[in-house]
């Protein structure tokens, strides 16, 4: 057996940089529908010498020895390349997936097309009806890769409880999170509660303004993509003006994307492309792609400006950085705060009369539509936190059921899920507790750029000045750091309930 390549940290960082650099790009290339495969496993392969438990030893005993920021740096680096361990092992099986989910075929009203399409299509098919039949045609088609998907979670599983020594996946997300994922849950519950009123009243007016009155009282969950785009304002927020909208809204904080070349716009519309907008940073700052596939209406515009916030998080970050604090994090909780301020430009009334020439009323309307999105995401990602708490703590036992998935996110919104959904809505590493904590921590920060700036805070260069700054940090503060700089303490949600209530 050959003997396992040990690095210096330094040099296992630079390795690991274009490691990582070419999967992100070949992911990218994937996810734009640039590739019709995946060929990540001949990445893998061809870094094979990267990652080995010799190397995480290695890395762990001078993390062991260190102090500071560069403990914090070495910590990152040793859970990266554990991650790399179990990425190596289940790569050729991950590819396998991945491509036969791309390969996958679906026939809708005599159409045959790829069940990304399908997903994508149910944000712009006009007739309930005929969304609830493509539904229930794709929601079909996705379970069949159940057994895949819940193989790897098996495996990784099993990997990641080898390599960190904790069999427990809910304490181990803990300990990398440095939070308690029952208190942060606790709290969101209680949040959750106190605008029980407020969003009843917004659910009943938006679901017979974006359904329709002859709606089923409590619909499926595949219109939450018809609704989330806000078709009946379709008109006003067109197809055609949302990246020169969304840029100007930029330029308006002193964000000008056109003079940051490092921020490469992808805003083409491809078959197999995903109908999820991203960022896919793969090496910043000097190289961070912002994805978009615009449908028309204004989730568009939402979504733009939600990956536009990771876009200018890493790519305004301090080159000088370690590659580390640039490009690693514990978690996406960071990230998606700078995310979630910059669409929540979108629930401010003057945004819409500014941009759209709208009456006050007609913007204070349109604001409020996405003040009744938020509320319906948020009180949705309340309960699939809790739902994978639960998922995670019997996982030893059962090895991982759709007990309570549909019951407890059907009764937080209003809508029917399907219980064998359960695997394709479930992001790695409790993501669901990163958004959540994003949604405490951008509120927090509104509060904090009005109190310093104003109330026009997101048309105003000086919120772009505190920004800026934030940016500059890259990865290396945790949210919670973030909160206690802002004068928040870290699971203070008042901000957010006035927000949504």
């Amino acid at each position: 057996m050959p003997t396992a390549v040990v690095r210096t940290p330094a040099e296992f960082e630079e390795r690991l940089r274009h490691y990582l650099y070419e999967r992100s790009e070949e992911a990218r290339a994937v996810r734009v529908g640039e590739k019709e495969t995946s060929d990540q496993a001949a990445i893998v392969a061809r870094y094979g010498d990267l990652f080995s438990r010799e190397q995480v030893a290695a890395l762990r005993d001078a993390e062991a020895a260190a102090q500071g920021d560069l403990r914090e740096q070495l910590y990152r680096l040793r859970s990266t390349c554990e991650g790399g361990i179990i990425t190596s092992e289940l790569a050729a099986r991950g590819d396998a997936l991945e491509n036969a989910q791309l390969a996958a075929r679906l026939t809708f009203k005599g159409e045959e097309m790829p069940l990304r399409t399908a997903q994508a299509k149910l944000a712009v098919v006009e007739s309930y009806g005929d969304r609830d039949e493509l539904g229930a045609l794709q929601g079909e088609l996705s379970a069949t890769f159940n057994e895949g998907r819940l193989d790897l979670i098996r495996a990784g599983e099993a990997l990641e409880a080898e390599l960190s020594g904790d069999p427990d996946p809910v304490h181990r997300s803990e300990d990398e999170k440095g939070i308690s994922l029952f208190a942060l849950a606790d709290a969101l519950e209680q949040a959750s509660a106190a605008v029980d009123g407020p969003w009843q009243t917004l659910r009943d007016r938006w679901f017979d303004r974006l359904l329709g009155s002859g709606r089923e009282e409590i619909p499926a969950s595949i219109h939450s993509a018809w609704m989330r785009r806000l078709s009946p304002l379709e008109s006003t927020y067109t197809k055609e003006k949302g990246t020169q909208v969304c840029m100007d809204t930029l330029l308006s904080l002193g964000f000008d994307l056109t003079t940051l070349p490092n921020i490469r716009l992808d805003i083409e519309d491809r078959p197999q492309k995903s109908p999820r907008a991203c960022v896919i940073a793969s090496d910043p700052p000097g190289v961070v792609h912002l994805i978009t596939r615009a449908q028309g209406g204004l989730h568009d515009y939402q979504a733009f400006l939600h990956e536009a916030g990771h876009a200018l998080h890493y790519g305004c970050c301090d080159p000088a950085l370690p590659y580390t604090f640039r490009k690693l994090s514990r978690d996406h909780a960071l990230t998606e705060i700078y995310s979630y301020i910059c669409e929540a430009i979108t629930r401010e009334p003057g945004w819409h009369k500014h941009h759209f020439g709208l009456s006050t009323e007609e913007a204070r309307m349109n604001a409020e539509a996405t003040t009744f999105l938020e509320a319906l995401l948020f009180r949705r990602y309340v309960a699939k936190l809790r739902y994978e708490l639960g998922f995670w703590t019997r996982f030893p036992e059962d090895r991982g059921t759709n007990q309570g998935y549909a019951d407890t996110l059907g009764a937080a919104v209003g809508l029917r899920y399907r219980p064998d959904a359960y695997l394709a809505d479930m992001d790695a590493g409790f993501y669901s507790a990163d958004y959540l904590r994003a949604w405490i921590r951008s509120a927090q920060l509104r509060t904090f750029l009005v109190r310093e700036v104003g109330e026009d805070w997101w048309r105003n260069p000086k919120a772009g000045v505190i920004l800026r700054d934030l940016f500059f940090e890259g990865t290396k503060p945790s949210s919670e750091e973030i909160a206690k700089r802002l004068g928040f303490d870290p699971l203070d949600t008042k901000p957010l309930v006035h927000e949504l209530s």
